[in-house]
């Protein structure tokens, strides 16, 4: 089995009095994607600026490779091999798709590899290539999307963050913008944080879950057996299995509460 490469123990994180995530602990392996599920305003983007440092917990361990890293500035983070693709892409509107690549690539100093780079991620997202010149903000929500992504691999990371990567796309956007965050896991073997509330989508390209209710994990299990279970089908999939419903609602108020 591949080593844990990121651990999250016991993390409390605050807005001003607010406790937004509980005790929050999970790994993520090397090599692996894995997935946090939960409703709006469960904690899930909370967790991910946690680990990145945008944010401080008060208590509790994020240990990356090894190393603790909670409290850390996010630059320094980032350059120990976090990528963080954020909520709502926040890509650099006035600048180029080129320059915001190269922006991505900033505390790189090895420019044949960076260009070498820019043509992988031509090779995922090939109308990046096409919209080069361009200014980031002309570009569609998927585009952008596919920018950030690109972005973020121009540090060639260790561990990417995602952040809702189909919010506000199309079903169709969606599925292409997937496909390629899978192809990215085993072609290059990127080891990913995902966060995302499209469960279906998300547990079908996941490894192993993480459900996440009012800033604490109440159930995780590798994705084949989250798929399976009655809780996750009906609350989070929409599939009710027939004359078991009430059993499942009592079952969630007892055991996720």
């Amino acid at each position: 089995m591949s080593d844990t490469i990121l651990k999250v123990r016991n993390i409390e994180t605050y807005y001003g009095p607010i406790m937004a995530i509980r005790g929050i602990s999970l790994d993520v392996r090397d090599g692996q994607i894995a997935t946090v599920l939960g409703a709006n305003g469960a904690g899930k983007t909370t967790i991910l600026k946690t680990i990145s440092g945008i944010m401080d917990p008060q208590k509790g361990v994020v240990e990356f490779d090894g190393r603790e890293i909670q409290k850390r500035d996010p630059d320094w983070v980032m350059r120990q091999g976090i990528s963080h693709v954020p909520e709502g892409r926040e890509v650099f509107p006035f600048l180029s798709v080129n320059d915001n690549l190269l922006m991505g690539a900033y505390t790189r100093s090895d420019r044949d590899a960076i260009a070498k780079d820019i043509e992988l991620v031509h090779s995922y997202f090939p109308i990046l290539k096409e919209r080069a010149d361009q200014p980031a903000g002309q570009l569609s929500g998927g585009e952008q999307q596919m920018l950030s992504i690109s972005r973020a691999l121009m540090a060639r990371p260790k561990v990417m963050l995602l952040d809702e990567p189909s919010l506000g796309l199309s079903p169709r956007l969606v599925k292409e913008i997937f496909t390629i965050i899978k192809r990215l896991n085993v072609e290059q073997g990127m080891t990913m944080l995902l966060v995302e509330q499209n469960a279906n989508i998300a547990l079908h390209t996941a490894d192993f879950g993480y459900v996440l209710e009012v800033g604490r994990i109440v159930m995780e299990d590798t994705t084949e057996n989250l798929l399976q279970k009655e809780d996750i089908r009906e609350f989070y999939l929409g599939i009710q299995d027939h004359g078991v419903r009430g059993k499942r609602r009592w079952k969630k108020r007892k055991t996720w509460r």
